[in-house]
């Protein structure tokens, strides 16, 4: 059998997600860039405030404006995901009332980014299978639940994808201890966190994200990626083809795939592209 390691053969991935894009994340950015950590804001386009409203710089004092939002979160560094154009709670919304705030909500942020929006987190934390089936048929490629698993389990399913933790998990240290600590020998292992950054001034703790950044940003072995480009990349994993004993395979997507071999522990890399053989 073969295993999915992500880029560069490394074993784990970490990624953030925070909602709302309101004045704190601006100091969130600044703490996950110095430690070398990548994530993604789910953006209500529906409800920036007014140009011209005043923001002490690392303070939440609202959502943002518009052109802030544009100028701040254009980063490679991060992603842009729907959040829901006035975040309503889905659960609650008829068809028609839940495609229009999904789709507007991406037509904006895709006009503003001049970039497709695939992602989202779902507004409250709510989702039903009828909303699940909506999300399919509009081109969403993964959607974040609230649901905690304490685990480091890679997606079953994009469009429930359930994060490890939120921030203020009583368990968060250990958590991060046991990632640190583990060598994932089958399957790759995921660290997701999520949040929204106001809480860090409510709570008064920005010592929790600013100590996590530090104490998991620099590794080796992690892949620090976006929600986005952690699930493009399963995906092409999951495009691989390969012959009716296993030993031959090919990728036929445009990026380079790294898998391990269980029985010798062989790693190997199958480039865009290229059919490889199994020793």
């Amino acid at each position: 059998m073969i295993y999915m390691r992500f880029p560069g053969g490394k074993g784990k991935a970490l990624t953030l997600s925070y909602d709302d894009g309101v004045g704190a994340d601006l100091r969130l950015m600044k703490i996950m860039k110095k430690h070398g950590i990548k994530g993604t804001f789910n953006i209500n386009s529906g409800l920036f405030a007014p140009e011209g409203t005043v923001f002490e710089d690392g303070k939440e004092q609202g959502r943002l404006t518009e052109e802030l939002i544009r100028k701040n979160y254009d980063d490679p560094d991060f992603e842009v995901a729907v959040h829901g154009l006035y975040h309503i709670h889905l659960n609650h919304a008829s068809s028609e009332e839940a495609i229009t705030d999904i789709a507007e909500d991406r037509k904006n942020l895709e006009a503003l980014f001049n970039r497709p929006v695939r992602g989202m987190a779902y507004a409250f934390g709510g989702y039903s299978e009828k909303v699940v089936s909506l999300l399919k048929s509009m081109g969403i490629a993964y959607s974040r639940t609230v649901v905690t698993t304490q685990r480091f389990d890679l997606p079953k399913e994009p469009l429930t994808l359930h994060p490890t933790c939120h921030h203020n998990n009583p368990r968060l240290a250990e958590l991060c201890g046991n990632f640190l600590s583990g060598v994932p020998r089958y399957e790759a292992q995921m660290f997701y966190l999520w949040g929204h950054s106001y809480e860090f001034d409510d709570d008064n703790n920005w010592n929790v994200i600013e100590d996590f950044c530090e104490k998991m940003g620099g590794h080796d072995d992690i892949w620090y990626a976006t929600n986005i480009e952690i699930i493009d990349y399963i995906n092409a994993y999951k495009s691989l083809i390969r012959s009716f004993d296993g030993k031959i395979i090919q990728n036929p997507t445009a990026t380079d795939i790294y898998i391990t071999e269980n029985r010798s522990g062989k790693n190997y890399v199958i480039k865009a592209g290229e059919t490889i053989h199994l020793d």
